[in-house]
């Protein structure tokens, strides 16, 4: 069973404070849990439901994990369905991403439900270093947690002064970045160790980012489209940006991005249309943009 001062010690790592305080965040859910157990990251208390732990022997076997009621389990939770299983979990070492490999970088995006989805793309295509803007909403709120579906078990996340990192890079290599206006994305050379930066939901790329792209991007409006659309959702423009990268990058032939697709895959897409359709029918989040 679990005490009233242990749930009152879970229950304020809700809040950013705490969480930064103390060095730990938390995990809700079956699939997200079950991809913890398979990652190296430390996992400090885990708890779980007599029901969940009944029906689910063989997952639980050799891990040490406390029992809760539904009760205790919807107080810990941050979710308004509680779930089965939780998880504190250490909050690993931030480490700046190595030098030659493709990496995301991401300015001001302040949706931590954006945030994870992006993450959880990133890895989908490829992409295991994703570098935020001190600006950008918490990697570790719950929300963008649950978003990234596990995915925050093999992506490695880090914040950093993005203009004094991105001016450091060697010359010739492409930073990369998406605006209202500039080359359409699918002229693009792209190579395998680009760096992408997808700037804020409402004011895109900010100056002094900008000023350090090498090759400003844009996904052109499909035919007909409306002048209520003024932009993409930002997990909208990540997504098409990698599915490019991923597709047309120099070192990998498209194939092994086909046999991620449905029947094969269809690689030579209009990514405005069919890419877009493939996602809002693949994450929910989507349906609405």
């Amino acid at each position: 069973m679990i005490s009233k001062n242990r749930i009152s010690e879970i229950r304020k790592l809700h809040l950013k404070k705490f969480r930064d305080l103390h060095r730990l965040f938390l995990v809700e859910g079956r699939k997200s849990v079950e991809m913890l157990l398979r990652s190296d990251l430390r996992v400090r208390d885990l708890f779980v439901t007599e029901r969940f732990r009944d029906e689910h022997v063989s997952l639980l076997r050799d891990v040490p994990a406390t029992l809760v009621t539904p009760d205790e389990m919807g107080r810990i939770s941050t979710l308004s369905t509680p779930p089965e299983l939780l998880a504190v979990v250490e909050q690993p070492a931030e480490v700046l991403p190595p030098a030659h490999v493709p990496l995301l970088v991401l300015d001001r995006i302040a949706d931590p439900g954006n945030l994870g989805t992006i993450v959880r793309t990133a890895n989908w295509f490829g992409i295991r270093h994703v570098l935020c803007s001190p600006d950008c909403v918490e990697f570790y709120n719950p929300k963008c947690i649950q978003a990234t579906m596990g995915a925050f078990c093999d992506v490695q996340v880090a914040r950093a002064d993005i203009p004094a990192y991105l001016s450091k890079q060697p010359a010739g290599r492409h930073i990369a970045g998406t605006f209202l206006n500039g080359e359409p994305l699918g002229t693009f050379a792209f190579q395998p160790d680009d760096i992408l930066v997808i700037g804020s939901e409402s004011d895109g790329i900010s100056a002094p980012v900008a000023e350090c792209v090498t090759h400003r991007l844009t996904i052109p409006r499909g035919e007909g489209s409306g002048l209520s659309s003024e932009s993409l959702n930002a997990a909208v423009a990540a997504a098409i940006v990698m599915q490019q990268w991923r597709t047309k990058r120099g070192a990998n032939s498209p194939s092994d991005f086909q046999k991620g697709c449905p029947k094969g895959g269809v690689v030579n897409m209009d990514y405005n249309s069919l890419f877009i359709e493939r996602l809002r029918t693949r994450y929910p989040c989507f349906k609405n943009c």
